[in-house]
């Protein structure tokens, strides 16, 4: 049974000699601490402005009024809430342990909503309704270890559809549902691989639009009979890597607009038409990633959004004469979820900022005029003293150029500052220029730089680049890491001497493989749910998921592949990690398992090197709820002090 997440007590006393024996904080049940030093209470009063502030991520909008869902937190985790209107009151909806991130209303409903929710981070995302008219809750799926995504609309409302690993956990099918009659829900067509998302369902129902995702670099669309499951490739298989992005059907059935870099080293929106199968580009002269599209309910527009080296911009293309035109009221920030209101006057979105956690947004059409409809609070903190980031640039090992966001600390604080550098999972993500919460805690109070790399094998750089880093070329990624140690030694206002490296997830491997192949040039290391040996984490990482990796990071099953791994593991050369380690985890992890933490963590403790570690058992691929997020804060800051702000 599920139990309410402990807040963190003062129930203990600093060792004798500590000034005045200060209580310090107790962390939770939930949480296993081991070499983490005892945290003074008054480290969480010094730092507690950092850790307040929240976000509004955009959910969905009504049906029928000028109203939306949102998702933000008032308490331990995030729930979903209705605004009525823009800068409204936010009204909260669903009171949940866990966080709630995902809803969708009902089109021929007054408010009831669906929306997603797993237990403990474990990511078996199970569908709920919400019911308007009672406030109560129904579980509409199974219930058990399978994860669904979210569901679907069919155009006329009577339906949804998703895709589920119920039938044996590993594969993805397509499965249909009337949310009125659950226990009818039925598999429309059975997948093979994890792969499998349903993308939209065609203006008369009949057909669903489903993408199959093999890799970044490589998808496939299909179209699948809504009644009989049957399905026809409506791309080609070919030698070529083409990925397809977001994809919807045009209003007149005819065709399809989609994100994909066909003939192109980025996503480009096109046009597919179905009689043909011809593809137009429609956006030649954009040379950035498409990110996000959504077709108007008329079919006379199509709002899509770019990756513009980081920055995104929001555009609007009118379907006739496909001539397309940026909305320049948009503040400069990071957007997602673009999504026309049933009305077709206006486009809503999320929008993030390095002033502004994400924040829910919408643009009239007809005018152009921007409504910000959530202004979310900074805990204490004024935005204009917030860093704004600065791309920077360095040679790397092969000639080729490498860039990041620079976040400088306060101007107050003068010489060569200490410098963090966080390095993005994935590995197929881009660090971008946006609200960095807690950190703002390094640049503001302690003096420290922080330095987000896109090394090799981000996207956002053309497909050429995302490839650069597959297979046996793992660890020139690294070396790019090597490089920007480099550049740091030749800026006059960083220290090359006081270099931390964080990451999480993939950055987590990354920040293990810097600490063995670069001990002597860092001072210590903070890994967060990362990888410690690709082939025992491929081979415990989920099952509906660990073909995908295969194809990004190599087969462990190829004897060549094997070799490679042992070679580069961080575990197998934990014995060069001779600087101090920080380990996060989460207990539920579905992606990279608790025993990639445990085995790193007890191997470098043999080596007598010191190691912290913080795995909170109700907890996923990273921290979600506010009092887990806050520990995990609270002992970095600790770390940081200690091995990073040494003279």
């Amino acid at each position: 049974m599920r139990r309410s997440i402990p807040t963190l007590t003062i129930l203990a006393l600093l060792p004798l000699g500590a000034a005045a024996q200060e209580p310090v904080i107790t962390p939770g049940e939930n949480l296993v601490v081991q070499g983490v030093p005892a945290i003074p209470a008054s480290l969480a009063a010094e730092v507690r402005r950092y850790t307040e502030s929240r976000s509004a991520l955009f959910m969905d909008w009504h049906p029928t009024r000028r109203e939306l869902l949102i998702s933000t937190r008032f308490a331990n985790a995030a729930q979903i809430h209705r605004v009525a209107t823009p800068g409204g009151a936010r009204t909260q909806l669903t009171f949940s342990d866990e966080p709630i991130a995902d809803a969708s209303y009902e089109p021929r409903g007054e408010g009831s909503f669906l929306f997603l929710r797993d237990v403990g981070g474990n990511e078996f995302d199970q569908i709920y309704r919400y019911d308007a008219s009672t406030g109560r809750i129904t579980l509409l799926t199974d219930g058990g270890r399978s994860q669904n995504d979210s569901p679907l609309w069919s155009r006329a409302g009577d339906r949804i559809a998703y895709g589920s690993t119920a039938r044996n956990g590993a594969d993805r099918d397509v499965w249909v549902m009337d949310p009125a009659n659950p226990s009818a829900r039925r598999m429309v067509m059975q997948a093979t691989g994890g792969g499998w998302y349903v993308a939209d369902w065609s203006p008369d129902d009949r057909t669903l639009l489903v993408l199959e995702y093999e890799s970044i670099n490589r998808s496939h669309l299909w179209l699948v009979d809504a009644a009989s499951g049957a399905r026809t490739a409506l791309t080609r298989r070919g030698a070529d890597s083409v990925a397809y992005g977001s994809a919807e059907f045009a209003a007149d059935g005819r065709g399809v607009y989609m994100a994909t870099d066909l003939g192109a080293e980025f996503q480009r929106l096109a046009y597919m038409d179905l009689s043909t199968r011809a593809v137009t580009p429609l956006t030649p002269d954009i040379p950035w990633d498409v990110e996000w599209l959504d077709v108007s309910p008329d079919g006379g527009m199509v709002a899509f959004s770019t990756n513009e080296e980081g920055i995104s911009r929001l555009y609007l293309l009118d379907t006739r004469t496909r001539v397309y035109r940026r909305v320049e009221s948009v503040p400069v920030g990071v957007i997602t979820r673009v999504r026309w209101h049933p009305s077709g006057r206006e486009v809503g979105f999320s929008l993030n900022s390095a002033r502004s956690p994400t924040d829910t947004w919408s643009v009239d059409v007809a005018s152009g005029a921007a409504s910000r409809w959530t202004e979310s609070e900074l805990g204490g903190l004024v935005a204009s003293e917030l860093a704004e980031p600065q791309l920077v640039r360095w040679p790397t090992f092969d000639g080729r150029t490498i860039s990041g966001f620079l976040y400088r600390p306060a101007a107050r604080f003068t010489g060569r500052r200490p410098v963090i550098i966080n390095i993005h999972g994935g590995p197929e993500g881009q660090s971008r220029p946006i609200y960095l919460g807690r950190s703002n805690y390094y640049l503001n109070e302690l003096g420290v730089a922080i330095l987000f790399p896109n090394v090799r094998g981000s996207t956002g750089f053309g497909k050429s680049f995302v490839k650069l880093d597959n297979g046996m070329r793992r660890e020139e990624s690294v070396q790019d890491i090597g490089a920007l140690l480099d550049w740091i030694a030749t800026q006059p206002d960083l220290d090359p001497s006081r270099v931390m490296v964080t990451g999480g997830s993939y950055g987590g491997y990354m920040t293990l493989a810097v600490a063995t192949n670069y001990a002597d040039r860092i001072c210590c290391a903070l890994d967060v749910v990362g990888i410690s040996h690709f082939s025992t984490f491929l081979r415990n990482t989920e099952s509906y998921r660990r073909d995908l990796r295969r194809a990004e990071y190599g087969d462990e099953r190829v004897p060549e592949m094997a070799a490679y791994f042992e070679r580069i593991s961080p575990l197998n050369n934990a014995a060069r990690i001779t600087r101090p380690l920080f380990v996060v985890q989460g207990g539920n992890d579905p992606r990279v398992p608790r025993t990639e933490a445990e085995q790193i963590v007890a191997r470098v403790q043999q080596g007598g090197t010191p190691v912290w570690y913080l795995m909170a058992r109700d907890e996923g691929h990273g921290f979600a709820k506010k009092a887990n997020q806050d520990f995990q804060f609270y002992a970095t800051v600790m770390f940081v002090r200690q091995n990073l702000l040494r003279e």
